[in-house]
């Protein structure tokens, strides 16, 4: 039942004090103002330089309970009662992080997702982490919200809920209802945020510094990853711009399947967000999406197929896809619901990254090797010639498998060996894109124990690359089709098998640019192979190349929006072209030569009888026995 919340005790609370279940610390002046959130590490040296007070206070706060918590596990450890009483501890580390206040609990909640770092035990408890935590005072809730929108509670809302609906580490959330009828979802940020996260980040950037001069063995830009990780959350303590990334991310995967809510500008501010709100079920209840008659695996197939477009199209991706972040919707639309921790990654970035997976399914670990230059993994003069034997090693089991059989987390795994052996450092961005994959992962094995998102995302890798006219791509293309010259068949079906099964595949348009690049000035690696492709032989004298395309053309015909008629205007317009000219000539010289050297042999040899494939069926000859052999690696 909700309940109208302009009083005098809400307007008059001081809104100076603590969050709940928080230690209070004095913020010093000249810190950080709400209305100046960009993280700027330089400033907050200035600030807390010297502050020895605050600075070793809450140090010591971050510390003691830990020792305690450690001292604790020892003396179990020693009684032979360790676990046993695992579950306790468990407990006990959650307390500490919420206690310990936002910071703690964005870092708990960021492990929560680590299955590779985190046994179950632990993980199970720090996921309560994501929306279990003790809320704050309504009355300071309500005053917040009347200061920052500049009107009594009963002026904006016709009725609000008399309790939070879910409490979260930076704010929590009321149901409400605006005068105008729409039900929406009012997010009050926590009191004194600003002054503890920052002293919190200054600590542990100095931490960070002072652990990689340290430790020699420490490779990763520890203090990039610190700055990268304090940036998004400062964002995310600034609610106008969590409105701008919602309406950002729906104009840029605008999709049936994919839903966030409208922002109401009205009354949102600062620390104050409304925006409509989403009625659904998190993607962890399977048993009432099961209930609700929805499809679990084909609502996490639409999440993947959506961060591969953020991550590897646009470059602007959710970094914190955690359960509480995506709801299912009766409707079977995918809903996400906080748009506080984006990030982006450059174009440069995502085409290294796409290369880097061609690179493997060609198992070419020389170009793979200079991909982690490209992609900052490696500085440019480092010796790769130790790098590549042991990306080789890591490789070797997994590329021997399909995509069925593999899991990110498992890549993930083998590759951290690597790193550590070798001077790799993780840049920031790539961090983040980890950590989201691996939470949505962790999302999907959750409701389907065989899912596996590389599986889901070749597809679209597929698809990205037969379509894709970005000259990055195309490199990318030539590179998977062609081996020392030779063109592989196998991969070019198999790549249209697999871009069919990504609902974006456009093959109609993709024929269409195909055709076209073929015959502009970017095409002409392609059409100088085209006539050594299309006539080329196999013992019996006939043409491979030719066999290859009849199977093409059945696979092509075997989906529903390719119309052949529909191609002829671009082949008239290209048919004028002196390229195309010039190619048909070739084309008919070569036929010419096949067809007279065939007569030839058919004259003098009539009594030599031509062997046939065993594997042709209605006199078109199917896939040798090492085209069926060399199937690429990554296919589902």
């Amino acid at each position: 039942m909700g309940v109208t919340l302009s009083t005098p005790a809400a307007r008059q609370h001081n809104l100076g004090s603590a969050a709940a279940g928080s230690p209070a610390l004095p913020i010093p002046p000249g810190s950080v103002s709400q209305s100046s959130l960009r993280y700027d590490p330089e400033q907050l040296a200035r600030q807390y330089r010297g502050r020895w007070d605050l600075v070793l206070g809450r140090l010591f706060q971050l510390i003691t309970p830990f020792l305690g918590l450690l001292a604790w596990v020892f003396w179990d450890r020693w009684r032979g009662v360790e676990q046993k009483h695992r579950p306790q501890h468990a407990i006990r580390l959650r307390e500490i992080l919420t206690q310990l206040g936002p910071t703690a609990i964005k870092i708990g909640q960021a492990l929560s997702t680590r299955p590779d770092l985190v046994s179950p035990l632990f993980l199970e408890e720090l996921a309560k982490l994501q929306d279990e935590l003790p809320p704050f005072e309504n009355a300071v809730a309500f005053a917040l919200i009347e200061s920052e929108i500049g009107q009594p509670t009963d002026k904006i809302f016709r009725e609000i809920s008399s309790e939070p609906i879910a409490a979260a580490s930076l704010g929590q959330v009321y149901q409400a209802y605006l005068h105008t009828g729409e039900k929406v979802a009012v997010k009050v940020q926590r009191p004194d945020l600003i002054g503890r996260i920052s002293l919190d980040m200054y600590i542990i950037r100095s931490l960070a510094a002072w652990a990689k001069r340290t430790f020699r063995r420490i490779r990763s830009d520890l203090v990039g990853i610190v700055d990268e990780f304090a940036g998004r959350l400062y964002e995310e303590m600034d609610y106008t711009q969590e409105g701008r990334n919602a309406e950002r991310f729906l104009e840029l995967y605008r999709h049936p399947s994919i839903y966030a809510p409208k922002i109401y500008w009205e009354y949102t501010r600062t620390k104050v967000l409304t925006m409509e709100w989403i009625d659904g079920i998190k993607l962890t209840q399977l048993d009432k999406i099961t209930a609700a008659g929805l499809d679990g695996r084909h609502l996490i197939e639409i999440g993947v197929n959506c961060s591969l477009k953020q991550l590897l199209e646009h470059g602007f991706f959710h970094a914190d896809p955690h359960p509480g972040n995506l709801l299912a919707m009766y409707d079977g639309r995918l809903a996400y619901i906080d748009f506080g921790m984006m990030s982006t990654i450059q174009p440069h970035q995502r085409y290294g990254l796409i290369k880097a997976i061609v690179h493997l399914v060609n198992r070419d670990f020389v170009a793979l090797a200079q991909d982690y230059v490209d992609l900052e993994f490696l500085d440019p003069d480092t010796d790769l010639t130790p790098i590549i034997p042991a990306l080789e090693a890591v490789f070797a089991e997994a590329l021997g498998s399909s995509v069925a059989e593999l899991n990110f987390k498992s890549i993930t795994d083998r590759l951290s060996g690597v790193m550590y052996d070798f001077p790799f450092r993780v840049p920031a961005y790539y961090a983040l894109i980890i950590r989201s994959l691996l939470t949505l992962e962790g999302i999907a094995i959750g409701l389907d124990p065989n899912f596996k998102v590389l599986s889901v995302a070749y597809p679209y890798v597929a698809q990205r690359l037969l379509t894709d006219p970005a000259p990055e791509l195309r490199t990318s293309l030539r590179e998977l089709l062609f081996n020392q010259g030779q063109f592989r068949w196998n991969r070019l079906e198999n790549l249209l098998r697999n871009a069919a099964n990504s609902e974006d595949f456009d093959l109609q348009g993709s024929l269409e640019k195909a055709v076209e690049f073929i015959f502009s000035e970017r095409g002409a690696f392609l059409r100088e192979r085209l006539v050594d492709v299309l006539f080329s032989s196999s013992g019996n004298g006939t043409s491979d190349g030719l066999a290859h395309l009849q199977r093409l053309w059945e696979l092509l015909s075997r989906n529903p929006t390719f119309q052949p008629l529909q191609l002829l205007p671009i082949v008239a317009k290209v048919a004028a072209k002196p390229e195309a000219q010039q190619l048909g000539r070739q084309l008919a010289s070569r036929w010419l030569q096949r067809s007279a050297a065939r007569l030839i042999r058919d004259l003098l040899l009539p009594d030599v009888e031509k062997p046939s494939s065993p594997s042709s069926r209605n006199g078109i000859p199917g896939p040798s026995a090492s085209e069926r052999t060399a199937q690429l690696p990554l296919t589902a």
